[in-house]
């Protein structure tokens, strides 16, 4: 295992420790809590979104993916298909869904521990390394670790380590994120953030860039994440590219 996958699967290993320490708190009125960032869903619908995505990752790096995402195709797109698999599971007790979380969690970090580094794994609607798979599935903890914490009134601290691979998977997949709307970057994009941590993270030459992205690097992942608009924020774009950067990049492969 390289270093850089071995960092991911930490931070993926910690940012799960953080939520099943959140969740293993909860009475059964807050699991049946609406989330408004995830509108529709309760806290026990987010987190059985997050047992099937982690479960669809483990069945990926262990080549079962077909026979595991078949209940994230009956909608119309990724986002109505992973409703629909929401809504076919829903009614497990807070203490079955934990414990399935808590399962999917373990058999995800061994497969993605055990993946050959050098073959790609299918996804939803791509073929990802195991290195850009297991940062995925870190973003999509991140962010709904988050969408939980927001409707229960709870104060999470920032982890820059965490937040610097999310933030680097956002600047990767640009140029698939343009693609998604039909569109295409017009050139290269350099993105230079300030960490929590006083760490300046650079991703892209700003040499050869034809559009440049500064600011925090927090707000950035938050932008990526859909869970705050570039207008409320403090990154400044500037190039050809600018605006479309700021209103597409996303944390999604």
């Amino acid at each position: 295992m390289t270093d850089r996958m071995e960092g991911i699967l930490s931070a993926l290993t910690a940012q799960h420790a953080d939520l099943d320490a959140m969740l293993d708190s909860l009475d059964d009125a807050q699991w049946a809590v609406p989330v408004p960032r995830c509108p529709g869903w309760t806290v026990a619908d987010v987190v059985v979104h997050l047992a099937q995505t982690d479960e669809l990752a483990a069945a990926s790096a262990s080549g079962d993916f077909e026979g595991q995402a078949r209940i994230f195709r009956e909608g119309a797109n990724v986002d109505e298909g992973a409703a629909e698999a929401v809504d076919m599971e829903r009614g497990a007790s807070s203490c079955e869904l934990l414990r399935r979380w808590r399962a999917g969690s373990v058999a995800q970090h061994a497969a993605l521990s055990a993946a050959d580094l050098g073959v790609r794994l299918p996804w939803v609607t791509n073929t990802l390394s195991p290195a850009t798979l297991a940062t995925t599935r870190l973003s999509e903890s991140w962010i709904h670790t988050g969408d939980i914490a927001d409707a229960l009134g709870i104060t999470l601290p920032s982890d820059a380590d965490r937040l610097h691979h999310i933030a680097w998977l956002a600047w990767a997949t640009l140029p698939y994120a343009f693609e998604r709307e039909g569109s295409t970057l017009l050139g290269p994009v350099a993105v230079t953030l300030d960490g929590p941590d006083g760490k300046q993270w650079r991703f892209g030459d700003e040499a050869t860039a034809t559009t440049r992205v500064t600011g925090p690097g927090d707000e950035w992942c938050a932008v990526a994440a859909r869970r705050v608009e570039p207008a409320a924020t403090r990154l400044i774009a500037e190039g050809p590219d600018a605006e479309m950067v700021l209103a597409l990049v996303r944390t999604y492969a």
